[in-house]
């Protein structure tokens, strides 16, 4: 099989040594293990092929972006090849006019903005990763980010999708085409039904004005308070952005943003819109904020303080080395109604476990980060996390919410489907799955729990 994949795509594009093949065994959340083979394809042409070689020899094929995916979804957990795109990065056409793009999945989010720029335009799903991950696997995940709140996740902004199937067959979809929304499904998807070879995606106009402010508060639950009162006002800024006091801490000591250090929780407000518009809103979001018991509110004057604050924002997983050795980044959902019982709950759970708990998330859609702190070469605060970990789950469940918010489902939170969804719910999933790829070659072992499969579903 080694023989036939360097026949096809050349020596270059394969790589077998163990060294190499060691950095593919893992994301930015775990090891996994070793993959026989790593191809990287330059084209859609050498996807194709590796798939129809892999099915030959029946083995796995686990596409990749960058790894900066937090749930396992890249890791190659029965082996088999993995399919790296990181030669797979151009930008194939800007349509500057229609304003959308055509890219292949290696390509860096940030790139993408960074092209259209020039032109007004900007992609507007944005990770904290985005400087490093792709739309490749972004489109896996059906990211979001900061500004998810009023632009949407991924799956707003995918227009057509340029797919290999199980067997090596390239087809399209796209959202003008009647029907199913195929395009849809696959977002999100984690490359178990298709491995996306090219993507159009929508840009959006540059808005003329964008503000920045920071409020503080004496605890994240006035905070969190804040927030709702904002949305229930019928303002929904582009940005509604949290962090607890551990957090900003770390955030000011690695960035040096202007992140106060002895505030209970800092609220990061962003809105973009018309000029004329920004005083009204500005002094309506500050008055509801303030009534909310904000301790502080401070205007970002210039592009320099907003990139700051944004800096920080962005970066905060980064400073956490600063706290602890060694971090778990949980990624739960809840009602914004509810977010100061979860945020309780999880101060909570980290007391009983005797762990450092820093929270920095999505406040506007309720997409709580809560990182637990941990040295991993203690076998007792591994076991810790874990327990404390399944303990914010369950609590998220409990009020309402979903147990992954954006970062997927991959290999980490496959059997906490179980507490979403009843055995007949999964398996109905699976018979999708089963129409792309009944094989289960396709990354397998990620998204549903082990054994779930269609022929679990009984008639009524």
């Amino acid at each position: 099989m080694l023989q036939r994949l360097i026949d096809a795509l050349g020596a270059d594009a394969v790589k077998t040594e163990p060294e190499d093949l060691a950095v593919y065994s893992f994301d930015a959340y775990t090891d996994g293990r070793t993959p026989r083979a790593v191809v990287l394809p330059a084209s859609t042409a050498d996807v194709s092929a590796v798939v129809k070689i892999a099915a030959e020899y029946n083995e796995p094929v686990v596409p990749r972006g960058a790894g900066t995916g937090l749930c396992g979804g890249a890791v190659p957990v029965e082996g088999g090849i993995v399919l790296s795109f990181a030669r797979m990065n151009r930008i194939l056409e800007l349509d500057t006019q229609r304003r959308r793009a055509r890219v292949q999945p290696g390509v860096i989010n940030l790139n993408l903005s960074a092209a259209a720029s020039p032109h007004g335009l900007f992609y507007a799903p944005d990770p904290s990763s985005q400087k490093i991950s792709t739309i490749g696997g972004n489109i896996a995940t059906n990211a979001g980010g900061p500004h998810c709140l009023s632009y949407g996740t991924t799956v707003n902004h995918v227009i057509e999708l340029e797919i290999v199937d199980d067997g090596g067959n390239v087809f399209t979809t796209s959202i003008d085409h009647p029907g199913y929304d195929l395009t849809a499904a696959f977002v999100g998807s984690e490359g178990t039904l298709g491995i996306v070879t090219s993507a159009w995606v929508r840009l959006m106009r540059a808005p003329e004005a964008v503000r920045v402010w920071l409020a503080t508060f004496d605890d994240v639950e006035s905070a969190s308070d804040a927030v709702s009162a904002i949305i229930a006002a019928g303002i929904v800024p582009t940005a509604l952005e949290m962090m607890d006091k551990v957090m900003a801490a770390a955030v000011e000591a690695a960035f040096h943003a202007g992140y106060p250090t002895d505030a209970g929780a800092v609220l990061l407000i962003e809105h973009a819109g018309f000029e004329d518009d920004m005083a009204h809103y500005e002094s309506e979001i500050a008055r509801i904020v303030r009534e909310g018991g904000a301790t502080t509110w401070r205007s970002a004057r210039t592009e320099a303080e907003r990139a700051a604050l944004w800096a920080g924002r962005k970066g905060a997983a980064g400073a956490m080395g600063r706290i602890s050795p060694n971090y778990y980044l949980q990624d739960v959902c809840v009602r914004r109604s509810t977010l100061p019982k979860a945020l309780h709950a999880v101060e909570e759970i980290a007391r009983e476990y005797r762990l450092t708990v820093a929270n920095v998330f999505h406040a506007g859609d309720g997409n709580l980060h809560p990182m637990l702190c941990y040295d991993k070469r203690d076998p007792k605060q591994i076991q810790a996390v874990i327990e404390s970990g399944n303990a914010i789950l369950e609590t998220a469940i409990a009020l309402g919410g979903t147990v992954s918010g954006e970062h997927g489902i991959g290999y980490e939170k496959r059997d906490a489907m179980t507490h979403v969804y009843s055995t007949s719910d999964l398996a109905t999933m699976a018979r999708v799955r089963d129409v792309f790829d009944p094989s289960r070659r396709l990354n397998p072992e990620k998204i549903f729990p082990s054994g779930v499969r269609c022929p679990e579903v009984r008639p009524a």
